[in-house]
């Protein structure tokens, strides 16, 4: 696992950053948006409600976003949608630069859901031969997954610099940097599986995304997808403090009908659909760490004007401090009450699709 920053280092790296930011802000927040759209753009209907409004509850970047739903198809969007200037500036520092190290031990930490996710496929396909698992991230499904899979070759293609160190570390055979849609022309019919988990609600549009998995993969292939799932209970009763709204990063969130709908109309047969197995047992916890985040004062970051004060500093350390009891007492709720219902009622906050292509 990769050290965190030590202090002294993460304070002057943030002081090495501030100027840049400084820089960012100065021109406004009004550039980091496309124009609002007046229909969904799932299905073109204009019949369009609001479903959320939220600000940066992570990083507490400046700006205030909107997510929209669909009357007519259920699907839920972020409108306005971030531009490439605002996708650049929200995901700056988040997944690589400052917060590499930091979202490196993360993702190192989850083995086990690695495995769920490789396991899923074992019942349509015993010993693929290559494996493309786009969003990879640092790569930490893929080497995971060759414990369910070890005679499989598996790539990973993302657009943060982490790819290029799952490459280096080993956990992939070949590192993609890039826009999956851009390179499914070289990628084509090259892979007997492709994976997106918890890819597709980052992209700007996600059929273009489903149509490069299917140029990417072999006839008899398979497609996996992990998704939020818009239509969870607790997307409605936790409001902006469901964890999978993760604004202003997730883009689009579509409801199972449509994704299945969608892969038929592309040539593909859904073989499964699963909703408890996919569900990450952090919807109690995740809010309450959100609130306990959105109370107490932020920690020195580039994008502040200043650092915090040393009173400042020990009233987040107070705050968060006595969050403890309620953060033990939500995450055994999410893991003992929860989880074992999840795939009843609409608990589960994501679904998985497994698609063969024909």
């Amino acid at each position: 696992m990769t050290e965190p920053l030590k202090n002294d280092d993460r304070a002057a790296a943030v002081a090495a950053l501030r100027p840049r930011y400084a820089a960012d802000l100065a021109r406004g927040t009004g550039r980091f948006f496309e124009p609002r759209r007046a229909d969904c753009p799932w299905c073109g209907s204009d019949r369009l409600e609001e479903r959320l409004r939220t600000t940066d509850l992570m990083q507490h970047k400046p700006g205030d976003f909107r997510l929209d739903r669909c009357r007519e198809c259920g699907h839920v969007f972020q409108n306005p949608r971030l531009s490439g200037e605002g996708l650049e500036f929200y995901y700056r520092d988040f997944y690589d630069g400052l917060g590499e190290k930091d979202m490196a031990g993360l993702f190192a930490g989850r083995p086990k859901t690695y495995l769920r996710r490789a396991e899923a496929l074992r019942p349509f396909a015993k010993a693929p031969g290559k494996w493309l698992d786009v969003g990879t991230g640092h790569g930490h499904f893929c080497e995971a997954a060759r414990a369910v899979f070890p005679g499989t070759l598996f790539d990973g293609l993302d657009l943060s610099a982490g790819v290029e160190l799952a490459e280096r570390a080993g956990r992939v055979t070949r590192g993609i940097r890039g826009s999956f849609v851009e390179q499914a022309a070289e990628l084509a019919g090259g892979y007997d599986v492709v994976s997106m988990f918890h890819y597709l609600e980052h992209s700007t549009d996600p059929r273009e995304e489903l149509r490069a998995a299917r140029r990417a993969l072999r006839p008899g292939g398979h497609l996996l997808i992990d998704v939020p799932d818009p239509e969870s209970r607790f997307s409605r009763l936790l409001g902006r403090w469901w964890l999978p709204w993760l604004q202003p990063q997730h883009l689009h969130f579509v409801p199972v009908a449509n994704l299945r709908k969608e892969l038929t109309g592309l040539g593909f047969t859904v073989v499964a659909e699963e909703h408890a197995r996919p569900h990450d047992p952090v919807d109690l916890l995740g809010a309450v760490w959100l609130l306990l985040n959105a109370i107490a004062p932020p920690e020195d970051q580039p994008w502040l004007a200043r650092p915090p004060g040393r009173a400042r500093r020990l009233l987040r350390t107070a705050i968060v401090l006595a969050g403890v009891p309620a953060l033990l007492a939500t995450a055994a709720l999410d893991h003992f009450l929860i989880r074992p219902l999840a795939g009843r009622r609409h608990l589960s906050n994501a679904y998985r699709v497994v698609a063969r292509r024909d």
